[in-house]
């Protein structure tokens, strides 16, 4: 491989690595103004509320598909094609549910966000060879699915949940995105000198 060779391809790495890092910032940014929209608007208005519920796993299916499609895609990245069929179907099931109760709407959340969380995770862990900077992705792949199992079993408690239950969540995921493109920009800082 010539010098020329070798430089073509740190290019196009920090190519993609820029993608993929862009793509995180904007995962960190909608999160975080869902979060706010939830607290601000969702808590006292119902119809907002069911939008939030419903819009949050579709955004995630959107989401996904974006970065499989830049990154090679749907068959070089099934963990995300699988994300994609679990988070359409969690927002069907999300609508469906809110016409039953919110607890109906934690259990289709947490179940969700198991699923979501387990493709993430081994998307992460997939990346990580060539990416690098992968770490936080995979833990909060991991948390996801510990989130899903207590979405689950707050949803059989006495308590009614609501919109405020789930914000948590998506702040966490607001903070991992964040962190993770954030890491991808400062790899790529170090690559370029």
């Amino acid at each position: 491989m010539t010098t020329t060779d070798s430089l073509t391809n740190a290019g196009a790495k920090a190519g993609l690595t820029g993608n993929l890092a862009r793509y995180y910032l904007v995962r960190a940014i909608v999160a975080a103004v869902w979060v706010a929209a939830a607290v601000a608007i969702g808590r006292s208005n119902a119809t907002a509320a069911a939008l939030l519920l419903v819009s949050y796993p579709a955004w995630d299916a959107l989401a996904n598909w974006f970065d499989a499609q830049n990154s090679g895609g749907l068959r070089t990245n099934l963990t995300q094609a699988l994300n994609i069929a679990v988070s359409i179907l969690a927002a069907i099931a999300v609508a469906v549910a809110l016409q039953s109760s919110m607890n109906a709407v934690l259990v289709v959340f947490g179940i969700w966000a198991s699923a979501a969380g387990l493709a993430q995770l081994f998307t992460g862990v997939r990346r990580w060879r060539k990416f690098g900077a992968q770490w936080a992705m995979i833990l909060s792949g991991a948390q996801s699915t510990l989130a899903g199992v207590f979405f689950v079993t707050q949803a059989g408690g006495a308590k009614t949940p609501t919109i405020v239950d789930v914000a948590p969540y998506a702040a966490f995921g607001a903070f991992y995105f964040l962190v993770s493109a954030g890491l991808l920009m400062f790899a790529n800082r170090q690559r370029a000198t």
